[in-house]
């Protein structure tokens, strides 16, 4: 059994597969409470299929872009029960999630998570070889730089709002196809199959090197603040 963890963003999922169907998947609005939530919500989900950690062959956790605060407790987590249970560990970036649960299509497509401030972390994707494969790096951008930058018709997917659908369908007109807020909706089972094709291929990651994707510096307080 494969557990998969997402807390990479305010939403956070988890799920458990065996390699041929999910057999349980949560998927919630955790906002910043991921550190009180994240281990009670896997504990319920443990006990309803009636499985001990120790049953567990592998886990998959999402590795960022993300919050800060989000991808340290669902790392920390991965890493300590991987250690503990001296299973594997895979790390699937977070956008990749995204672009792997959606429909084949001959445009471009766009996943986006939020990044904060009004900006979002970003990375196009084309169809190639029968799934969505990553073109270029993962970038941080305001909608409307994303906006300038399309050239043709693209499809757009994560969290986008309806201020941001709003824009994108504003500045790009018919060149915007927006995913459905379920569509767009980040899944553990996604990112628990994608783990489970990497450890299949023998691709696993060392709990002591592996890293979060960060894409800038969490937003920590000078002293002066602190004073203040």
């Amino acid at each position: 059994m494969l557990l998969a963890i997402d807390t990479a963003t305010r939403m956070a999922s988890l799920a458990l597969y065996d390699g041929e169907r999910i057999c349980a998947e949560e998927t919630w609005l955790s906002r910043n409470q991921h550190t009180v939530e994240l281990m009670p919500s896997l504990a319920r989900m443990l006990e309803r299929q009636g499985i001990a950690p120790q049953d567990l062959r592998g886990i998959a956790v999402a590795l960022g872009p993300g919050s800060f605060t989000g991808l340290r407790v669902g790392l920390s987590v991965a890493k300590g029960l991987a250690l503990a249970l001296s299973i594997p560990l895979v790390g699937i970036p977070t956008l990749d999630i995204l672009a792997y649960a959606q429909p084949a299509r001959h445009s471009p497509l766009c996943a986006v998570a939020r990044a904060g401030r009004g900006r979002v972390c970003a990375a196009l994707y084309r169809r190639r070889r029968g799934r969505w494969r990553r073109q270029g790096d993962y970038r941080i951008a305001t909608i409307a730089e994303l906006c300038a930058e399309v050239e043709g018709r693209t499809f757009f997917c994560g969290e986008i709002g309806a201020q941001e659908a709003q824009l994108l369908r504003e500045r790009l007109g018919e060149r915007a196809v927006v995913a459905s807020p379920a569509s767009s909706l980040r899944r553990a089972g996604y990112l628990a199959e994608l783990g489970y094709e990497r450890l299949e291929r023998g691709e696993v990651d060392d709990p002591a090197t592996l890293t979060p994707i960060y894409l800038h510096r969490p937003k920590i307080p000078l002293d002066s603040d602190r004073a203040a």
